[in-house]
């Protein structure tokens, strides 16, 4: 287990891989653990970290910590403190998405690419995610996965105040709004059947700049990446290494992702 420390306090994370950097964030239900067949994928030219944010997994409970603000911190406290230089791309599920485009926008100039999956960016979501214990929304969101035994451990250790926390702090954001300030490359992806967070009512994709594409898997829930895995991998795999100065939108898409147009 590696780990650094902040304020007096332990933060978990790992790292796997060498070349150019890659942070993966996780959701509100489970840890870094979940991100770890995306990791194994793109470890080959990119080195892969994820975290553990405040309350989460091994990272320390410190509810004082737990606002939106603190979590992003955490992601700036860890990138200059592994000595992370230059752009780095940043992959974001659920609260790790909320946290991955605060980042993007409190350092535009440190990131390359930004993928955002499952985001609330409507501000709406299943009132579950206020009310149940994280191992209660990995039984609702995971029924059939082999992963969710490892999940379920993992989301056992979180602390359930950093679930609601970082929301109280969401419904004064407009992030929505916030999005063509983004100047990297940027995928916004959701699962068509997610029941946690679903597909924004108002969001206009096509509106926004040849930066940013979107795409919806029409067979997944909260995970694309465990509800159609072979898929997710190679389409992180391809956003990661798409050229500088190309467009999302010149990704090969295959016919099992829907695209969604409004």
């Amino acid at each position: 287990m590696s780990a650094i420390v902040s304020n007096q306090e332990i933060v978990h994370y790992e790292v796997l891989g060498r070349g150019r950097p890659v942070i993966f964030l996780h959701g509100w239900a489970g840890s870094w653990r979940y991100w770890v067949p995306a990791m194994q994928a793109v470890s080959y030219n990119f080195r892969a970290y994820a975290l553990d944010f405040w309350g989460f997994g091994d990272t320390a409970r410190v509810p004082e910590n737990y606002s939106l603000e603190h979590q992003t911190a955490l992601l700036e406290t860890l990138v200059q403190e592994l000595g992370i230089i230059g752009r780095v791309a940043v992959v974001g599920h659920g609260l790790g998405a909320l946290i991955a485009l605060q980042y993007g926008l409190r350092n535009p100039t440190k990131l390359a690419k930004l993928m955002l999956m499952n985001c609330p960016l409507g501000g709406v979501y299943a009132g579950r995610l206020m009310t149940d214990t994280p191992a209660a929304l990995v039984d609702w969101l995971s029924p059939n996965y082999a992963e969710k035994d490892s999940v379920s451990i993992e989301a056992q250790k979180s602390d359930p105040q950093a679930l609601a926390r970082p929301l109280l702090d969401f419904t004064a954001l407009s992030l929505q709004e916030r999005l063509p300030e983004i100047q990297a490359q940027t995928l916004i992806v959701y699962g068509a059947n997610d029941p946690l967070i679903p597909l924004p009512l108002e969001w206009h994709p096509e509106a926004y700049p040849p930066n940013f594409h979107s795409l919806v898997f029409g067979n997944s829930g909260h995970f694309p990446m465990f509800d159609e895995d072979a898929q997710f991998l190679r389409l992180l795999k391809e956003f990661l290494e798409l050229d500088k100065g190309a467009s999302p939108r010149d990704l090969g898409f295959k016919d099992h992702w829907v695209r969604r147009v409004r």
